[in-house]
């Protein structure tokens, strides 16, 4: 625990797939002892809906908890479905007060996404973005994928990444970006326990 364990305390962690943000928002909020929210889950299970057929907007509205627990939202289906969801203003109204709400709890929280320190949480007290290559990064999904038995080749997922980059950066709702006052790390070259102190440093020099 830390000393902002009794008092509001947002760290947003922004950036592409695969970066790394997921490993590096749950390590961060173990060592705070913070709450954490993967919010890219919040659109996948949006997107889970929109490919059994409900209407995206109706979708996000009756969002519950249960939702987000599926195995099935890891799938690389529904990661695009996520993506195609979430350039939808209806839909991301929809989640708007579901995620400012878990970011201002008592004991601090820690939020990951693609727009958290940008359109969120802009008065978060530590932003961090997380990037990497392209290649890196379709590298490291490639390799999930062949270990849970998928059979896709690695030019598919980094066509994947490419096409799931643009549409996140080039959408005129909320677009990927860093915000100005976000720390970047870029996890190319870095092992997970270096990038996750490298977190952990720009974080405490916030709380300090």
């Amino acid at each position: 625990m830390t000393e902002a364990a009794d008092r509001a305390f947002t760290i947003a962690i922004d950036g592409p797939a695969a970066a790394g943000k997921g490993t590096i928002s749950k390590a961060v909020a173990a060592h705070f002892g913070f709450a954490h929210l993967d919010t890219g889950l919040l659109y996948r299970a949006v997107g889970a809906k929109m490919l059994l057929g409900m209407e995206p907007g109706k979708a996000a509205k009756h969002l519950t908890t249960e939702d987000l627990g599926s195995a099935d939202l890891r799938t690389p289906e529904v990661a695009q479905a996520a993506s195609r969801v979430a350039v939808i203003p209806e839909v991301r109204a929809a989640l708007l007060d579901f995620q400012r709400s878990f970011s201002r709890r008592a004991g601090g929280a820690v939020l990951d996404g693609r727009d958290i320190g940008t359109v969120i949480c802009p008065k978060a007290e530590a932003k961090l973005f997380v990037t990497a290559r392209a290649e890196v990064r379709a590298r490291r999904r490639y390799d999930e994928l062949v270990a849970k038995g998928d059979a896709l080749s690695y030019e598919q997922v980094l066509a994947d990444v490419h096409e799931r980059d643009a549409r996140d950066r080039d959408r005129a709702e909320a677009p990927l970006k860093p915000a100005p006052d976000a720390v970047t790390i870029d996890t190319s070259d870095l092992e997970i326990d270096a990038a996750v102190r490298t977190a952990i440093s720009a974080i405490e020099s916030r709380l300090s």
